[in-house]
């Protein structure tokens, strides 16, 4: 195992020879526990935790390590543990807002080059949910691919993959069976040594089916679908990155039946660019495509050339974005506060 294999690229380099921590080593976080993590270094696999100094310095959730993230880590003496020094910067993160009522940001996963979306060809098909999941896959810094996945349940993958291009504009889509093995061979010439890839959807899709294929081993606990109502029963329990074959990087995630978006309110227009484009053509330029007359956006609904659930997805996708706006400024005062009362009790204890 050698860095380079492990998406170690120039970016992280640069920041590696400004840094003067000393006696550690980068590692790759692999799993997240409560308290701990699991991270892989070119002289092995160790449990880790984080130093009390960087935990005195963190002031959210977002500055703690999550699954893909690189850090710097100095070695237990004669034990296979290790203490997490340093965070080095991401270059990218696919993020949503933390479940229930707690506003703060929860990195699903870190520094990956492509977040796969996947989506089972049945009944649990959504395409109002895929334009929630490419909003985050927008603003993430990776590059998104769809995949359609249990082709070999379907007597014809075509209308899917038309009623997906309609939606994701310049984004690749592969259809493929984990089961036959049909299609997996545009996955394995994306997924080459030292990238890293995410695979993102809603529990049942198949991702840890697609994990086993492309690692060729059953290393991922699988689970079928619920045969009421094809929805799928929950398979992985936490987000683990994995090393392929091929010397990719792959992050598998628990199925997530509701995204909540995190402070994406750019992505959603280009994710939606093509509402965008006929907003230009409206009389009115502060036009809110609702009842105005001589709307572009509106006659294109009357015409049949844009679903009218669509737009009502846009308008969701907007009001969710500004209220997560509105709540993390506060969030982040609150922080700011806490952060600078911690500094001045520092400061007080060293007089």
């Amino acid at each position: 195992m050698n860095l380079k294999q492990l998406g170690f690229t120039p970016f992280f380099e640069q920041q590696l020879e400004q840094l003067t921590v000393k006696n550690t080593i980068p590692a790759r976080v692999l799993l997240e526990h409560k308290h701990s993590y699991r991270v892989l270094t070119e002289q092995g696999e160790w449990l880790a935790t984080v130093s009390g100094s960087y935990a005195y310095q963190s002031f959210s959730r977002v500055d703690f390590p999550a699954v893909g993230d690189f850090v710097l880590v100095e070695q237990m003496p004669g034990e296979e543990k290790a203490i997490i020094h340093h965070l080095l910067e991401r270059k990218s993160k696919f993020s949503r807002k933390m479940a229930g009522l707690e506003m703060d940001e929860q990195i699903v996963a870190a520094n990956v080059d492509y977040v796969l979306l996947v989506m089972s060809v049945n009944a649990d098909f959504n395409i109002r949910r895929l334009e929630r999941y490419l909003v985050a896959a927008w603003d993430s810094g990776a590059t998104p691919v769809v995949v359609l996945t249990k082709t070999d349940l379907c007597d014809d993958v075509e209308p899917y993959i038309r009623e997906v291009e309609q939606v994701a504009f310049g984004v690749d889509i592969i259809a493929l069976s984990a089961i036959t093995g049909v299609g997996l061979d545009a996955l394995h010439a994306m997924l080459t040594e030292g990238k890293t890839a995410a695979l993102l959807g809603s529990s049942g899709a198949g991702k840890s089916t697609l994990t086993n294929a492309l690692l060729a081993t059953e290393q991922m606990k699988v689970s079928g679908i619920r045969e009421d109502d094809a929805k799928g029963r929950h398979t992985t329990t936490h987000r683990e990155l994995v090393v392929l074959p091929s010397g990719a990087c792959l992050i598998d995630t628990p199925g997530m039946r509701e995204l909540q978006l995190w402070d994406q309110g750019d992505s959603i227009q280009a994710s939606f660019s093509d509402i965008e484009e006929l907003g230009h053509n409206c009389r009115y330029r502060d036009c809110t495509h609702k009842n105005e007359p001589h709307c572009a956006v509106l006659q294109a609904i009357h015409e049949g050339n844009l679903e009218e659930s669509r737009l009502k997805n846009y308008f969701k996708l907007q009001r969710e974005a500004a209220y997560i706006e509105k709540k993390t400024n506060v969030a982040a005062q609150l922080t700011e506060k806490r952060k600078w009362k911690q500094i001045s009790k520092g400061l007080k204890k060293m007089k």
